[in-house]
Parts: C-alpha cells; sequence; structure tokens
C-alpha cells in the first residue's frame, strides 16, 4: 500500500476498476466512452454494489446472516464518510475507501447507497412479487440509484433528468429480468407480477416442465410493453446531458432496447436460451446512434 494520500487514495480506485473490468454485467464502467474524470468514480460505485451483491448471492450463508453482512458492509461505508483517512489494506477496504472519497467529494447521497443495499437485502428474501407497484419498488432501490449517481458524477443536478434517468434504469432492470427468465426460474425467483400471470392464465408449475405455454408468452408479451414504455420515458435523459456522457447513454438505451426485442422474438425459448448481444450487433448500434434523433417537440 502506497504511503502518502494521494497514492494510498489511487491504489483505492485502482483496485475498483481492476474488479470492474472483471465482471461482464452491463454497466457504463470501464467504458472508452465515459469522460476520463468520472471513471474512477464510477468504478468505485460498480465496485461496491458489486460486492453488495455478492454478499447477497453467498448461497452457503442463511438469509439473516447476509442481510446482517449487508447491514455491516453499510455501516462500513457510513464509518468511511466520516473519516477521511485512506484505511486498510483489503480489497474491502479499498473499495470503501475509494467510495467515501467520491461521496465526499462529489457531494453523491448517502440514501442511494442505502437503497442500493436494501435491494441487495430484499433479493435474500423476496422471490415473488404480486404487483407492477411491488416489481417497480424494487428497480426504485435496485437500478435507480446508479443511474442517478452516474448524473451526479458527470456534474448534473436536474429533477427532470433524474425522473429519465429513472425510467431508463427501470427499463434496463426489468429488460434484465425477462432476459434471464428462464436462469431466474432455476434460482427460484420469478419477476413477472402474479397479477399479469393471472390475467394470462400462466401458472408456474407450467414452468416447471420446462417450456414457455401460450399463457407465459402472452405474459413476457405484456411485460416487454411495460419495458418499452419506460424506453419512451427514458429518452430524454440521453438527449439532455452532453459530450461523451450523452454517447453512452444512447448505446445503453439502443442495447437495452435491441435485447428485448430479442427477448420478445424468442419468448417461448426463454427456458433454454438467454437472449443476448454480440460483436455483430455493434455496427448497427453504432449506426443507430450516430443518426439518433430527439422526438418531435422534445
Amino acid at each position: 500500500m502506497p504511503t502518502t494520500a494521494a497514492g494510498a487514495l489511487a491504489h483505492a480506485y485502482a483496485a475498483c476498476e481492476a474488479l470492474a473490468r472483471s465482471h461482464y454485467e452491463n454497466f457504463p464502467v470501464a467504458s472508452i466512452l465515459l469522460p476520463k474524470a468520472m471513471r474512477p468514480h464510477i468504478a468505485a460505485v460498480y465496485a461496491f454494489a458489486r460486492r453488495a451483491d455478492d454478499i447477497a448471492d453467498e448461497g452457503n450463508a442463511a438469509p439473516a446472516d447476509r442481510r446482517a453482512a449487508l447491514e455491516m458492509w453499510l455501516r462500513q461505508l457510513h464509518h468511511a464518510v466520516e473519516s477521511s483517512a485512506i484505511e486498510g489494506s483489503t480489497h474491502d477496504e479499498l473499495m470503501l475507501a475509494a467510495t467515501a472519497n467520491s461521496i465526499r467529494t462529489l457531494g453523491l447521497p448517502l440514501q442511494l447507497f442505502d437503497d442500493l443495499v436494501s435491494a441487495f437485502a430484499q433479493d435474500t428474501e423476496t422471490t415473488r412479487y404480486g404487483s407492477w407497484a411491488e416489481v417497480l419498488d424494487y428497480c426504485r432501490r435496485s437500478a435507480n440509484p446508479v443511474g442517478r449517481l452516474v448524473l451526479r458524477i458527470g456534474g448534473y443536478r436536474d429533477d427532470g433528468l433524474e425522473r429519465s434517468s429513472d425510467a431508463l434504469c427501470t427499463a434496463l432492470q426489468l429488460t434484465n429480468f425477462w432476459q434471464d427468465f428462464g436462469h431466474d426460474w432455476q434460482l427460484g425467483r420469478v419477476y413477472v407480477p402474479r397479477d399479469v400471470q393471472r390475467a394470462e392464465g400462466a401458472h408456474e408449475a407450467q414452468l416447471a416442465q420446462g417450456v414457455v405455454t401460450d399463457g407465459w408468452a402472452r405474459a413476457i408479451e405484456r411485460c416487454v410493453a411495460f419495458t418499452r414504455q419506460r424506453y419512451v420515458e427514458g429518452r430524454a435523459v440521453c438527449d439532455g446531458v452532453g459530450g461523451r456522457l450523452r454517447a453512452e447513454l444512447r448505446l445503453t438505451w439502443l442495447g437495452g432496447s435491441r435485447i428485448l426485442d430479442r427477448v420478445e422474438r424468442g419468448r417461448f425459448a426463454l427456458m433454454q436460451r438467454r437472449p443476448t448481444l454480440g460483436v455483430v450487433d455493434l455496427p448497427m448500434l453504432l449506426l443507430r446512434a450516430a443518426t439518433w434523433t430527439r422526438p418531435a417537440g422534445s
């Protein structure tokens, strides 16, 4: 560990960026499109959230023990924010030091980190959702804080942009739910609201046979339509920011929308196949980003 404060801080951020690059999630961490000044701070946010997610998913520990570990992780963050010292040398201590420094220097709301951890804690005990209201409340805490933090790190303080960012982040989270429909079922989780299931005659016993029935296909279609509306509401943030962040958000919007299209087309195979994007999709995404037009009247 470097002995100077500046060296210690640089070491802490380097640890966060290394963790970010080692994971595949769709998160704008190591993207070269992001302004260079934003990258360390976004990597720190990601590292904090990634570690919390790992704690929540630690399969060998009882749910109550995982929730207690999450509470401790959050308390450690609060303590690190209150202390200006760069303490410790373990990966966890370095992540906390970097995240706390970003919170202090950029004025990031601690409540957003509290919300993230509360969502991870919910994952340890909630596997079914009765209504869209319940699903959206989860997204409010699991996904939306990330977008708000990205805006803050980028220097944006605007209620309208934050509302649009919430819609985009919710759309991305929902897309991931439908994309992982089969995988989540294997883990014992179903995110399609039960009132949507009932309306379309979809029953979980049918999924146990490893097939998506007509009823489940209709339920997925309704979920896709609901998600598309969130993407519509999330376009404004892609136009309201500037520079390289604008390019990053537009590509994120386009990529998420394209995955959603594939979910809809491949809905009958979701138990066996996870719709994804590949290298072959990049030229089309870049073309659409280059020819992106704002909606009329915006």
